[in-house]
């Protein structure tokens, strides 16, 4: 079965700026890379949907969401902007984009639970995982991997899923809304100290966070991940893995000082596999999140495609 590519129009209209690293190019580039190296054939493309106001509130309060939403439909409709912190921009496609970007989480969540294909790739923006259950930052609206985490396991029923976090800055919005509940399992690994200046002690049992220092190189990551989140995903035995793909990790990515190149993408995305289809039937939904150095995004994106379309 193909990989399922959740895409749309809409996340490359919200643009926080001139310079801005988070910026819709980076959309473009994953887009050109496809073409360059014929990874469409492996592809079956999805249009993300809008995601439902209920679904959000799965991973976020009721009272963050409603206000967001206004705050956002606000800009939408004056076609202002607005700075929310000094990293995160909302101007008048913003709202669009967010629920686009979290409607392909759960869509992607829904066809691999219905057996459509094992794995989807959701390529989208704004990124998520440092949004928290009351507070966006760090570039993120609303939090894409725990809305689908919490779709899986709240309306879908299951019982365990692990969320695989491995871009440079550290997750803490899914640690804030995931810690604690026993039906989720967290493994990350992120550069620290770094911004956001967390997660060097988990919030709570079921976190599994390898801080490591700057300049760590793909070796030494290797080697952490397989003594650290290896273990605590086989003991778990997740039902299904959701992946915060972020990949400024890459040593030619200038926002954060971590050293690896495409192959350890590529490795990590292979154990990963090895993991879902001993306990997970292959089922992995993974989106993107960091990824600022265009050329090092789109050939990072490209091999973690390869890998999970088995191309």
């Amino acid at each position: 079965m193909p990989t399922l590519y959740f895409s749309h129009p809409d996340c490359r209209r919200h643009d926080m700026g001139a310079g801005h690293p988070e910026c819709p190019q980076r959309l473009d580039a994953i887009e050109d890379w496809l073409i360059v190296q014929g990874l469409d054939a492996g592809l079956q493309r999805q249009e993300a949907p809008l995601v439902e106001l209920p679904a959000l509130e799965r991973a976020h309060t009721h009272r963050y969401v409603a206000e967001l939403s206004a705050q956002l439909q606000a800009l939408q409709d004056t076609g202002e902007q607005q700075a929310l912190d000094p990293d995160t921009v909302a101007m008048r496609h913003t709202y669009r984009a967010a629920l686009r970007a979290a409607g392909a989480a759960v869509a992607a969540t829904d066809a691999v639970l219905a057996g459509t294909a094992e794995n989807a790739f959701c390529a989208v923006r704004p990124p998520g995982h440092h949004a928290t259950r009351e507070q966006s930052m760090g570039f993120c609206f609303f939090n894409n991997v725990a809305v689908a985490a919490r779709h899986a396991l709240d309306h879908h029923g299951l019982q365990r899923v692990a969320v695989v976090d491995f871009d440079v800055h550290h997750g803490n919005g899914t640690e804030d809304i995931l810690a604690g509940d026993e039906r989720a399992l967290m493994v990350s690994i992120f550069q620290h100290p770094f911004y956001p200046h967390s997660g060097a002690v988990p919030m709570g049992p079921n976190m599994c966070n390898v801080p490591v220092p700057p300049y760590t190189r793909g070796g030494d990551v290797r080697e952490l991940i397989e003594a650290n989140w290896m273990p605590a995903l086989e003991a778990f035995a997740p039902q299904m893995i959701f992946i915060s793909a972020g990949f400024d990790a890459h040593r030619e990515d200038e926002l954060g000082q971590l050293g690896l190149v495409e192959a350890d993408y590529e490795w990590i995305t292979l154990r990963l596999m090895d993991v879902a289809q001993r306990h997970a039937g292959g089922r992995i939904v993974s989106v993107l999140e960091g990824g600022y150095h265009l050329p090092a995004l789109a050939r990072s994106v490209g091999v973690h495609l390869r890998a999970l379309a088995g191309i």
